[in-house]
């Protein structure tokens, strides 16, 4: 019997940042009734997120919204080196090839996704999540806050007050996500244990509009450090120039001492101060917003309680070092969407809503603590580029640094391991896509052994079809002769089955089950050739074993030997499908 009726709807989400909006498209996407709530009047009005990686345009493209949101970002190519200058005008000391753009690593990022990264501002991702979850008919309601929430064995009954009056009314869902940002009363509210402090270290943002493209033009880059005694401050010890818009919207950075209380924001100091960091006494400037953040170091080591779930900033509050925050909100959200719509839908029993917690917060702890490593890692740079009991230990940094004797020869030395260290921030390619989910929602190999990682496992990326893992990406041909990527044949919110010719067995084994959320790819067949060999080199299993990719695309089970018998891969596949599903077929 269906009981939609006694729902408004059957998501509630509190919060239109990523996490909220990607939750609500996902849903809608699947055919789930979802509605959002947002105390704000819109959405994000400063650029807090730009950096899209890897794996986060492979959602986005998942969702079909991927050259959508690529209209308004800056392309990987112009994403560019990061500039080490003494200012944008100034003396350049060093370059780092960054983003995966170098020589040595752009093959890396070229094989292990279809996507590249982009840079997208979040003011201009937002409204694109937004505008496809609404016009696939995802409910949203501004200005009006939460209040508080009760469970019971059927859904959630949420209290909420409309800003503008003051009036206070309730909604009924069958299950509540707060993704109400690092404030979260949600998560508060269901008593989500955190770890770690808030607010270890203090930063100003200047958001201005400057023409600076004859400064950067020749050489593109949408990050510029900036050696300056004015700017010194913090374990970080230089100033930001971040292009939002090439090359004319910006944000100026520094650190403060957070022990001295709030910083000066006098305008006409934040003038001098963008000034000195362009190294333009005359720069026209229009200053647009001065904001200040703290530096946070804490994560939720538990996402749910009940029929409540909490992700994105809720649950994991960092700096935005290593670029890892919206990324991570999306990601949160794709992980968590299937499966409520899974379990909503009756393909799937409540237990597989357990896997969630399960497998995104060991990803939310290990972002936190890379970011803020990220930030640590600067030292060596730092200490590099000073001369500490100097009157002026930058400029003495920097003159030693340019010194042809033995002290500059040591001192370009430290730069340049100081520079390798920033790999793991700027070319961290593995941080982003090596994630290993172990939940009731993986089946482990028993035959594969405990993992061996063959490089870096920060740096590179390891293709696997190991259950836990991300699907490897592999180029295929489609019947009009044009490559497709082996996540462009899967995801779309269905499970996929994919074997090879010689498996027909396993085609017949899902044929016979007639799950409507149950694809087959038989790799080498018309349509999913494999002319390269690309797939066959990295699948890991016999042509006619097996693997079970999940809605998100990561690999849920795996047979690696060949089966040929329909009834033995029936009794295979119905297996893993129960086990993983929490249901029987």
């Amino acid at each position: 019997m269906d009981h939609s009726a006694d729902f408004d709807t059957d998501v509630l989400i509190i919060g239109s940042g990523p996490t909220g909006g990607a939750t609500a498209l996902a849903l809608a996407t699947y055919g789930v009734r979802a509605h959002m709530v947002s105390r704000s009047n819109w959405l994000a009005d400063t650029p807090r997120a730009h950096i899209t990686n890897q794996r986060t345009m492979e959602v986005l493209r998942d969702l079909g919204i991927e050259d959508e949101a690529i209209k308004y970002a800056t392309p990987w190519e112009q994403m560019g080196d990061t500039l080490f200058t003494t200012s944008l005008a100034g003396e350049e000391l060093v370059r780092q090839r960054t983003w995966g753009t170098g020589d040595e690593r752009k093959g890396d990022y070229l094989q292990g996704s279809p996507c590249g990264l982009q840079d997208i501002p979040q003011p201009l991702i937002e409204p694109v999540i937004f505008k496809n979850a609404a016009e696939r008919g995802a409910r949203f309601t501004f200005n009006t806050e939460y209040l508080s929430h009760r469970q019971d064995a059927d859904g959630v009954t949420v209290q909420l007050r409309e800003r503008a009056n003051g009036r206070e009314y309730s909604l009924r869902a069958r299950y509540l996500v707060g993704a109400d940002g690092a404030k979260s009363k949600v998560a508060e509210d269901i008593e989500l244990p955190i770890e770690g402090h808030m607010a270890r270290a203090g930063t100003v943002y200047v958001i201005f509009k400057a023409d600076l493209s004859r400064y950067v033009a020749h050489r593109p880059s949408i990050l510029h450090w900036i050696v300056t005694p004015a700017a010194s401050f913090g374990e970080i010890g230089m100033g930001l120039l971040r292009a939002v818009r090439p090359w004319d919207g910006w944000i100026a950075g520094w650190g403060f001492d957070i022990s001295k209380g709030e910083p000066d924001l006098n305008p006409e100091l934040l003038l001098e101060r963008i000034r000195t960091l362009v190294g333009d006494p005359e720069l026209e400037v229009e200053i647009e917003r001065t904001s200040v953040w703290y530096v946070n170091q804490a994560y939720a080591t538990e996402y749910s309680r009940g029929r409540v779930f909490c992700g994105g900033d809720a649950v994991h509050r960092h700096p935005p070092s290593s670029g890892l925050g919206l990324n991570t909100c999306v990601q949160d959200a794709f992980n968590l969407a299937w499966k409520l719509a899974y379990v909503i839908q009756g393909h799937a029993g409540p237990r597989l809503l357990d896997s969630y917690s399960l497998e995104r917060a060991p990803v939310g702890r290990q972002i936190v603590v890379r970011a803020n490593q990220s930030r640590m890692d600067y030292a060596p740079l730092k200490a590099a580029f000073r001369v500490e009991g100097a009157d002026n230990p930058v400029a003495a940094g920097i003159a030693r640094f340019k010194d042809p004797g033995p002290e500059g020869v040591a001192a370009r030395q430290a730069v340049q391991a100081a520079l390798e260290l920033k790999n793991t921030e700027f070319n961290a390619q593995g941080v982003e896509m090596n994630q290993r989910y172990t939940s009731p929602a993986v089946l482990p190999d028993p035959a594969a052994g405990e993992e061996v990682w063959r490089r870096d496992p920060q740096l590179y990326l390891q293709a696997t079809t190991r259950p836990g893992a991300k699907l490897p990406h592999a180029w295929l041909v489609d019947r009009r002769g044009l490559r497709v990527s082996t996540l462009d044949v899967t995801g779309k919110g269905k499970f996929s089955l994919i074997t090879g010719l010689s498996g027909q067995a396993w085609l017949q084994a899902a044929e016979a089950l007639g799950l409507p959320w149950l694809r087959t790819v038989v790799t080498g067949a018309p349509g999913t050739a494999d002319p390269y060999c690309a797939w066959q080199r990295v699948r890991e299993v016999e042509e006619a074993g097996a693997i079970l990719v999940r809605p998100d695309g990561y690999v849920a089970w795996r047979h690696c030997a060949a089966v040929h018998e329909a009834g033995e891969a029936r009794r295979l596949l119905v297996a893993a499908l129960g086990a993983l599903l929490d249901t029987t077929f």
